[in-house]
């Protein structure tokens, strides 16, 4: 049950409401990037690392945590409501009362770091944030946040940066550099991008991302028949959005050219956005009409709801994942291998990182032919195969959602 408990459209849990909860610990707030909820009730991998890290600290006690974020009907009656020692502050930013708010503020203000929406989702934030008191904020990958913050609390802000948004190319760097005391990156890319910003004084650690292995030990193959593949085929996988940069079309033009082996079957998993496509992107469209030529090797799924996605992905007998961009980290990577698939990837940003010595990492010059002929390998070495699988499964473990929890707390210190 939630209530209204506060100013504007912030809503909390009954337990926050009645003060039934009086932990004194370090005191923290999290600031979401004001998109998608937490709990990650509709999906979102910077939600879900959230959900991550806030379940390790319901379990052992270690702060006295408040989430602020967007609302959504389904975080209601989420388990993670009955936590004593999190807690969720919620901004409903779709009421015809906050819609008409967020115009006058759109119309109010010049130009701002972010689009309006995001820039109107702090400026609520901050309002209430001038009537708690905290030890410490963390700001979840939006770094220009500090630029307002700074200027508001003398709290110390950390930033959990999962994108490559702060390097030195990036408008007011410096500002936003000397704001957080602490800046903590999701690979060493990262990392490596935003201590360029002063050398002198790095302040960036590494944590890398996780998933929850358990669910993958959990989940069997889906039947292929219901994917309309057949126990014969050589299936390879692809999952993730269907966006240019994630090289989807250059992996279609190297099934074409794996030649006259119709066997060869390569399932696509995932959209255009994060849930169903109501209508095809142009880039989806030319995808479309790219496999039409090859329309029996490939299978479109469309969205699919990310606990099935682990099915689709062991009924695979290898993955490429053929970035094109400076990929910050890549968990379909590390998702590949704990469905324990050979795999096959690009030399993009972190990527590396996590697969180096596992997977076959291809250069992005000829793309397309460098796939083709690393899946033709695959495919005539079985043997190689069943070496790659054991050694993705092994490698996976390394990115439990535990260990990632316990760096990152770490790494706030």
């Amino acid at each position: 049950m939630m209530q209204k408990c506060a100013e504007n459209d912030y809503f909390c849990s009954r337990k926050e409401r009645k003060g039934i909860v009086k932990v004194e610990k370090l005191k923290m707030a999290i600031l979401t990037s004001g998109i998608q909820p937490v709990p990650a009730v509709q999906g979102g991998a910077v939600e879900s690392l959230i959900d991550f890290y806030l379940e390790y600290n319901d379990r052992h006690k270690l702060y006295d945590i408040t989430v602020y974020s967007v609302w959504h009907p389904a975080v209601e009656r989420h388990p993670a409501q009955q936590s004593g020692v999190n807690h969720y502050r919620y901004l409903k930013m779709d009421t015809p009362w906050a819609r008409l708010r967020k115009k006058w503020y759109q119309k109010t203000h010049g130009w701002e770091y972010y689009h309006h929406f995001i820039e109107f989702f702090l400026h609520e934030v901050m309002k209430d944030l001038a009537h708690q008191r905290y030890d410490m904020i963390v700001v979840e990958n939006r770094p220009a946040f500090i630029l307002k913050l700074a200027a508001a609390t003398t709290t110390p802000c950390m930033l959990h940066l999962h994108n490559d948004f702060l390097h030195v190319d990036a408008p007011e760097c410096r500002d936003i550099f000397n704001g957080y005391q602490r800046i903590i990156g999701v690979s060493d890319f990262i990392t490596s991008r935003v201590n360029a910003i002063d050398p002198e004084h790095p302040k960036c650690r590494t944590v890398h991302n996780a998933i929850d292995l358990q669910l993958f030990c959990q989940t069997e193959a889906a039947d292929r028949h219901s994917a309309g593949l057949s126990a014969d085929d050589f299936v390879v996988v692809f999952s993730g959005r269907l966006t240019e940069e994630k090289g989807i079309l250059q992996l279609i033009q190297a099934i074409k050219q794996t030649g006259d082996l119709p066997q060869i079957k390569l399932l696509i998993i995932g959209a255009s956005t994060y849930g169903v496509d109501k209508h095809p992107t142009p880039f989806m469209q030319r995808l479309m009409n790219e496999a039409e030529a090859i329309k029996e090797q490939v299978v479109f799924t469309g969205f699919i709801d990310y606990k099935a996605v682990v099915s689709y992905l062991k009924m695979a007998d290898i993955a490429v994942i053929p970035s094109v961009w400076e990929e910050p980290f890549g968990l379909t990577v590390v998702e590949a291998m704990a469905a324990g698939l050979p795999l096959v990837t690009t030399r993009s940003g972190g990527i590396p990182e996590i697969c180096e010595g596992i997977a076959r990492i291809v250069d992005r010059d000829d793309l397309v032919g460098n796939l083709s002929s690393a899946i033709l390998d695959l495919y005539r070495n079985p043997e190689k195969r069943r070496q790659m699988s054991a050694a993705s499964t092994e490698h996976s473990k390394l990115f439990d959602k535990e260990s990632y929890a316990r760096n990152f707390f770490a790494a706030l210190h």
